[in-house]
């Protein structure tokens, strides 16, 4: 009678399919965390400061505009680099961060030190320090741009 029912589970399983085994991972996967991270909102566990979730749709907007900062600036610091006679002229500036909350002020600050040629030097209050390579570089940031799409990023949550 043992045998029997062993025998039927070996049968068993090899009838399951491994594709089957694999389509309940992937649904398992994608529809796991998001279950998780509803149940955590329900629960008030995540907070805005320690899991920002709520920047994500502003950041999905603001990455691509940064990432092609990001480059137009790594392409001048190379020109620079191969081309000696291109004038530097490294300065250091004091800007104002217009967002509202300390996250932000942390991502603007980072963003700045991302981008080459700009460095944050030191953030105080609302303050940001920044050493530039150039004065193009020293203008691009206190133009405002990079820290009005922060502040639009931080200001949809």
């Amino acid at each position: 009678m043992r045998t029997y029912f062993v025998k039927r589970a070996a049968q068993n399983a090899q009838s399951f399919r491994p594709a089957v085994f694999e389509l309940a991972a992937f649904v398992g996967h994608l529809y796991g965390p998001a279950l998780g991270l509803r149940l955590c909102r329900r629960m008030k566990i995540v907070d805005p400061e320690g899991h920002p979730i709520h920047l994500i749709p502003g950041l999905l907007r603001y990455m691509p505009w940064f990432l092609w900062a990001i480059v137009k600036s790594n392409l001048d610091v190379v020109r620079r680099i191969v081309h000696p006679r291109m004038p530097l002229s490294p300065r250091l500036i004091r800007v104002e961060a217009s967002q509202k909350t300390h996250l932000g002020q942390v991502i603007y600050a980072n963003s700045i030190t991302l981008t080459p040629g700009t460095v944050s030097v030191e953030t105080d209050e609302g303050i940001i320090d920044v050493h530039a390579l150039t004065r193009e570089a020293a203008e691009d940031v206190r133009s405002g741009g990079m820290d009005r799409r922060v502040t639009d990023m931080e200001g949809e949550s």
